[in-house]
């Protein structure tokens, strides 16, 4: 008990309640080139939809980069729903209008407008005019008082005739020395009898029906109204991306809730697409920007590995970013050994997927020669080639590695049994968007092979495309060479550490032990009942945490497992015997 200096009760509890926790498996992660997309840090992405939002359709130029990676991606995102994708780009350059400009480089921003309005823009006063308007038109034609070749109606007025709204669409000036004509063009059929002549109409900004209220004014004195528009890079087609809404135009500007206002702030927190310039003046009340000089990287058609490599940088810190599945996707060799040696390794909590850097019509011999110098690791693992897929954003077939699907693979056989369970096989192993193989491998070439640590991919007649072999990388016997065995570790070293922070600055006692073993034993228990190890043993006491170790501030616990093994290989005998032979006198009990 605590130690007390008078009289009294005192209250204390102690928690032994702590258990290991579950912990996630199923993270992809990727570097790469993309079209658009932040390139400060990794973000998490759930869907392919939401990859093409946050980071564009892949180009339509076969020789860009981009495809591979991209579709390796999306392949991922077919098997699963959590990949964080880190962009690569080099010398690209922002698309930039008047007052806006793209959140990020690449000429695909050059597809953006921006419409904005202050307060004062979002409604003007009524304007005295003289509106000649035929009946049962579409068309009319207004007579302005004036000598300079313009007009004030403009795309957006609201003009109110006998009664009805009608919205101007179109305006085409013709001047005059007296005054201006202006043929204008409405949303819908004016219905009349006869014409008609109005003395006054209704300017709005022409997005004003996508608001209910005209822009709130901020502390300077000004607010406004932000609509982000889509050319049709982006979707497939011309609309509204975003809307904001009375945002300020100070920085000291806040929303009732407190969060800031600031159209600067809600532009970089909360745009996908565009940023306030920094000497943005915002002159005038209204108007439409549209961004030009945008430009992708002058070397993104064929991108260099230190950059691509600076990229992988990213998920270098375990405590900083939770991944499992890498997704190498670029081809080239020193991409993936830079994977492997410095991300996998030295994290030692996920593993690599490489697909060899070979063309597509390579044999299985060329494919064991292209990965002969590949780093040997049990956290990689190498599939036998390239896939041919539909581009539906493009309308082109394309080659794609197959890295992507076969670390799918193991992020659906997370979710559908557990990590300890092989991905490969008839039963899990289903590879998905096959139009075929580039190598479709041989009973002779899966030999060849899989003897050399690569895991053949097939196409069977009835059974579709699959993943035919279960092998890391590892150029040496252990039960480690098995993706099964090696993410069970991965699961069990991740989970227990996690749950061991707890023991930290406790005292090297019996009680910390027996509470250590407390916590452990249950976990591998609940993981043998799932069929992840065969037996297990934890020795946490003074055997091994002897006086020098409890001198040297150490604490120790041994943790022996059996790890449960995938069937790779099945001999089945067929034994015939004479008809009066008994079983039992042949075969044990």
């Amino acid at each position: 008990m605590a130690f007390q200096l008078s009289p009294g009760v005192n209250v204390s509890e102690i928690d032994l309640t702590t258990v290991v926790p579950a912990v996630a498996t199923t993270e992809g992660a990727i570097a790469g080139v993309f079209r658009w997309g932040p390139t400060d840090e990794p973000v998490l992405i759930g869907s392919e939809i939401d990859l093409v939002n946050r980071f564009g359709k892949p180009f339509a130029n076969t020789t860009w980069s981009n495809a591979e990676t991209f579709f390796t991606a999306a392949n991922f995102l077919s098997y699963s729903d959590a990949l964080y994708v880190q962009r690569v780009h080099e010398n690209g350059v922002k698309a930039t209008g008047t007052n806006f400009e793209g959140a990020y480089e690449g000429a695909l921003g050059n597809d953006i407008e921006v419409a904005w309005c202050d307060n004062a823009g979002y409604a003007g006063t009524t304007v005295n005019e003289t509106l000649n308007i035929p009946a049962s038109s579409t068309i009319g034609t207004i007579t302005e008082n004036d000598t300079t070749p313009s007009h004030d109606v403009e795309v957006g007025d609201s003009i109110i005739v006998a009664g009805q709204e009608l919205v101007v669409t179109g305006v085409e000036d013709t001047a005059n020395s007296t005054h201006t004509v202006a043929t204008i063009n409405f949303d819908r059929k004016f219905v009349g009898t006869a014409a008609h002549a109005e003395a006054s109409f209704v300017r709005q900004w022409q997005f004003a029906s996508s608001f209910d209220s005209a822009p709130v004014a901020g502390a300077g004195g000004r607010g406004f109204h932000v609509i982000v528009l889509d050319k049709g890079g982006f979707t497939g087609k011309a609309g509204v991306l975003e809307k904001f809404e009375n945002l300020g135009d100070t920085a000291t500007d806040k929303n009732f809730d407190g969060s800031t206002s600031y159209i600067n702030q809600v532009l970089e927190n909360s745009s996908n697409y565009v940023r306030v310039k920094s000497a943005a003046s915002f002159a005038g009340t209204s108007a439409v920007e549209e961004f030009t000089t945008g430009a992708d990287g002058s070397s993104e058609t064929a991108i260099g590995a230190g950059p691509v490599g600076l990229g992988w940088d990213k998920f270098k810190a375990a405590e900083n970013i939770d991944v499992s599945l890498l997704l190498t996707g670029h081809p080239d060799l020193v991409v993936q050994n830079y994977v492997i040696d410095n991300i996998a390794e030295t994290r030692k909590d996920c593993m690599a997927f490489i697909t060899p850097d070979v063309p597509n019509t390579a044999s299985a011999q060329d494919i064991v020669t292209a990965v002969s110098t590949l780093s040997s690791s049990s956290y990689a693992v190498v599939d036998s080639g390239h896939k041919y897929q539909y581009d539906k954003y493009n309308d082109v077939y394309r080659w794609i590695p197959l890295n992507g699907d076969v670390a799918g693979l193991c992020a659906r056989t997370d979710d559908a049994r557990d990590p300890w369970f092989s991905p490969a096989g008839y039963s899990r192993g289903g590879i998905k968007n096959v139009v075929k193989l580039a190598l479709n491998p041989t009973k002779t070439d899966r030999d060849l092979l899989y003897k050399n640590g690569i895991n053949p991919v097939i196409t069977q007649a009835g059974q579709g495309t699959l993943l035919f072999g279960d092998k890391t990388y590892l150029n040496q016997p252990s039960a480690f060479d098995r993706i099964n065995v090696r993410r069970l570790f991965i699961v069990l070293e991740k989970a227990i550490s996690t749950a061991s922070k707890s023991t930290l600055f406790e005292f090297n006692d019996e009680f910390t032990r027996a509470q250590f073993r407390n916590l452990v034993e249950p976990f591998l228990r609940d993981v043998q009942g799932r069929r992840g190890i065969y037996d297990f043993r934890v020795v946490c006491d003074e055997t091994n945490n002897t006086s020098q170790v409890i001198d040297s501030n150490q604490f120790v616990g041994d943790i022996y497992i059996k790890p449960a093994r995938a069937i790779n290989f099945i001999q089945l005998n067929f034994v015939a015997v004479r008809t009066g032979v008994e079983f039992s006198e042949i075969v044990g009990q």
